[in-house]
């Protein structure tokens, strides 16, 4: 059949059963959305209050679902303003694909009106950019553009899509919906190496990334370590692989992680890291880093590879597959003497039990935690309360926490937490703090718009608390550039967007505020009163250990 480039498009979304995109209109995609506007009833827009909002909400998407999260935008501003949502996306591997419009091609190249380059501008963050001047491969283009962002290591991929291509006739044919690429499997060598290890190892750990959920292998991680004994450590990316009541479970190690558990792994003689990179915040020191251990590093991307560890044995391939093989081939252990060292260690070093008395992080977020349905969709921005969350909110479902991990974006939550509650149509919370809320809270009026069920929580401090602790313990208390000296009413602002907002300043008020936004149908946003001496401790120092750790 005969279609524009603009019913192209439509079409070929259609065919990767695509559902929803976020976006913002502009001059050069008014063909897009002109034909976006005939297939509401097949594709759903949601109209964001910025271009990097409708990026993290098409990234929250892709979080939640596990599907490919689509963005659209214009040329020009609108191009740059998705610069940095597709940075946060690329760090953490996740499968995005953003279209832009750009200037017809007769134009490229003349500094017309909101021309922009947006190919060059993304190569360094994204998996692949394309620029599309033939509409005979435009279908293809996007096709691939699919392909590539779930293949492999996902990633986030751009199609920039000059005007006249969008106009232009060409026959298209349908085809079926893309589908991964085949997974490299692993080498029987390695694997058989890594059963060795595992099988002579009395103090295994399993150190779990970002990998173990993007390859949905969360229910192999937990039949490895109970085959094998080991208790299981996570990166902030990994958070949610596993359910945090299972006896197993000892969280998030590194930096800002809990010290029980970076103590576990200095004493560990295997660490079976799984989907994880081995980022500076996780390993401190990497020379001193887990150095009683043996490693087994299994990752699908081969450039990870002694990137920054040279592992004992270097699995590469599909995790799922490679950690599935492990799992029925090891031989069951019983590490006694471990289980009981590893017990040791969380009673001396563990968390202490809230004490609902005191209205701190660990209380705020502890309560919210009993009240919310266990299966809730959290995301967070970045800064202290990031690692509270990460420390202290128990996940019990793959896919639940949201966070920038690998970029920091601070402004990423408001938009994440909105497109996981498009993805689930379920109560969705934010937990941020006032600096990362102000970054991007215009994106409440997209919540109010749609009447998504977001629940904001602030941590609340007056300040930038997490430079406030840098400067603190590494700056001689030079504090500077971090009173953020805000008189905003957040529970007022929140009646000024159309949503609803709440005070709590003690425990019985967050209570009381957090069951009536259950009952509320629309966002709500709740300002909780902290103290800006609350600290993200304990803490490594950077390029530090547990050696010379900060309590």
């Amino acid at each position: 059949m005969l279609l524009t480039g603009s019913q192209i498009i439509i079409e070929v979304l259609k065919e990767q059963n695509v559902n929803t995109v976020f976006g913002y209109p502009g001059g050069h995609v008014l063909r897009i959305y002109n034909e976006l506007f005939k297939n509401q009833d097949t594709i759903k827009h949601i109209l964001t209050a910025h271009e990097q909002g409708a990026s993290h909400a098409a990234d929250g998407y892709s979080r939640a679902s596990g599907n490919v999260g689509v963005v659209i935008a214009t040329s020009g501003p609108g191009a740059t303003n998705l610069v940095t949502g597709l940075a946060t996306a690329f760090a953490d591997s996740i499968p995005m694909v953003a279209i832009t419009g750009n200037v017809p091609l007769r134009l490229s190249g003349t500094d017309s009106f909101q021309e922009m380059d947006a190919m060059s501008l993304t190569v360094a963050v994204t998996k692949h950019s394309f620029f599309v001047r033939n509409v005979e491969k435009l279908a293809d283009i996007i096709r691939d553009a699919f392909k590539i962002a779930i293949s492999g290591r996902p990633g986030p991929v751009l199609i920039d899509i000059p005007q006249d291509v969008q106009r232009e006739l060409c026959n298209f044919n349908p085809q079926p919906r893309q589908e991964k690429e085949e997974h490299e499997q692993p080498q029987m060598d390695q694997l058989n190496k890594a059963i060795e290890m595992i099988n002579e190892a009395k103090r295994p750990v399993i150190y779990c990334g970002g990998g173990v959920i993007n390859s949905e292998s969360a229910d192999e991680i937990k039949k490895l370590a109970e085959k094998c004994d080991a208790y299981v450590i996570f990166s902030m990316m990994g958070l949610s692989a596993m359910n945090a009541k299972h006896p197993k479970y000892l969280g998030m190690a590194g930096m800002y992680g809990r010290q029980d558990a970076s103590r576990v792994m200095a004493q560990a003689d295997l660490v079976i890291a799984a989907g994880v990179r081995f980022a500076d915040r996780g390993t401190g020191n990497k020379e001193k880093f887990a150095e009683k251990a043996k490693i087994i590093h299994m990752d699908i991307d081969i450039s990870e590879q002694g990137k920054i560890l040279k592992a004992d044995t270097e699995v590469t391939g599909d995790l799922k597959t490679s950690l599935h093989f492990l799992a029925e081939n090891i031989t069951k252990k019983n590490n006694i003497k471990w289980s009981e060292e590893v017990e040791s260690i969380k009673e001396i070093y563990g968390e202490k039990p809230a004490d609902k008395k005191l209205f701190r992080p660990k209380e705020i977020i502890e309560t919210i935690n009993e009240i919310l349905p266990k299966e809730t969709v959290v995301a967070t921005d970045v800064g202290q309360h990031q690692m509270w969350t990460a420390k202290y909110y128990s996940f019990s479902k793959p896919r639940t926490f949201l966070t920038s991990g690998g970029f920091g974006t601070m402004g990423f939550g408001m938009g994440a937490a909105i497109g996981a509650a498009v993805a689930t149509n379920e109560k969705t919370l934010l937990i941020t703090g006032d600096g990362s809320f102000c970054m991007n809270m215009n994106e409440v009026t997209t919540a109010v718009r749609n009447n998504l069920p977001v629940i904001v929580v602030i941590l609340n401090n007056g300040k930038l608390g997490m430079i406030k602790q840098l400067q603190t313990y590494f700056y001689d208390k030079n504090y500077y550039s971090i009173d953020l000296g805000c008189k905003t009413d957040f529970v007022k602002l929140a009646d000024a967007f159309g949503a609803t907002g709440f005070r709590a300043d003690n425990m019985e008020e967050l209570e009381i505020a957090m069951k009536k936004a259950m009952e509320a149908t629309g966002p709500v946003i709740v300002d909780c009163t902290i103290s800006e001496d609350d600290y993200a401790i304990p803490m490594i120092p950077p390029n530090g250990s547990v050696q010379n750790i900060i309590t």
